[in-house]
């Protein structure tokens, strides 16, 4: 008698816990879009449809300075931990398996397992000790700190890619008596693309959203928009941190759509 194969989708309740789960995740966000637009300034109240939440927040100052702030920040931190996790992934891939390979894999995914603010409180006190003895206080603390508490996102899906890549035209390519550059510059590097441009967004938006290390961290007047959010919580709640909590969520939008379509035209 021949097995039936299994499919989840025809078991019972499976359309329901489908429907909650989904609600579960965008029911809030909905809500929290929703009351972006609101014209009342509580956040519970519906006062009717306005923009000028969106033009508040646009023509804030702190808001500019803080959104600006974080996105030098976010860059910085995505590109150098890009880099930091491009190479480590093609030492630890690109090499005959060696005593300890598995001991360096899981120390570089080690920032992912820690909490985040154990690593906030050991990034406090290092770098609270180097801001005294070089008596600097600028935001190069914090792109290193946002750096390190990056590098393991963006060393994931690299070395995914790398793992899923066929070795048969780097052979080819060094059969035709290229260089070890030379196959990585027109070989590794074209095909490794994608990978290196996930790492790179999602580091992006790990560091652009981060608040618990940047709040150790930051010496005074460096708020970035997360913190400069928290800190408006904290006094009294409008819905213009709605409205830039929807262009944060607009951006991440952009962010995926870009490199699907990205990844889709390299494939």
């Amino acid at each position: 008698m021949a097995r039936r194969h299994f499919e989840i989708r025809t078991q019972p309740g499976f359309g329901l816990v489908a429907l909650f789960t989904f609600a579960i995740l965008y029911l809030p966000i909905a809500v929290l879009v929703v009351y972006a637009f609101n014209a009342s300034e509580s956040v519970t109240v519906w006062g009717g449809f306005s923009v000028k939440w969106f033009a508040e927040a646009w023509n804030n100052s702190a808001v500019q300075d803080a959104a600006w702030r974080s996105l030098v920040i976010a860059v910085f931190a995505a590109v150098i931990a890009t880099f930091a996790a491009t190479m480590a992934a093609i030492a630890t891939t690109r090499t005959a398996p060696y005593p300890g390979q598995g001991f360096q894999y899981a120390f570089i995914n080690q920032p992912l397992m820690v909490p985040e603010i154990v690593t906030a409180v050991a990034l406090l006190i290092v770098f609270s000790r180097l801001k005294v003895w070089t008596g600097y206080s600028g935001l190069g603390w914090l792109i290193l700190a946002h750096t390190a508490f990056c590098i393991p996102f963006a060393y994931l899906p690299i070395r995914a890619r790398l793992e899923g890549m066929d070795l048969t035209l780097e052979r080819a390519a060094a059969d035709l008596y290229a260089t070890p550059w030379q196959a990585f510059r027109r070989v590794t590097l074209p095909l490794l693309r994608p990978g290196i441009i996930a790492g790179f967004m999602l580091a992006f938006v790990i560091s652009l959203d981060d608040v618990v290390i940047t709040e150790f961290v930051k010496s005074g007047g460096q708020d970035t928009l997360p913190t400069y959010m928290l800190g408006q919580i904290r006094r009294t709640v409008t819905p213009e941190v709605n409205a830039i909590a929807t262009a944060f969520l607009a951006l991440s939008i952009i962010l995926v759509t870009g490199f699907f379509l990205i990844n889709r035209r390299k494939t």
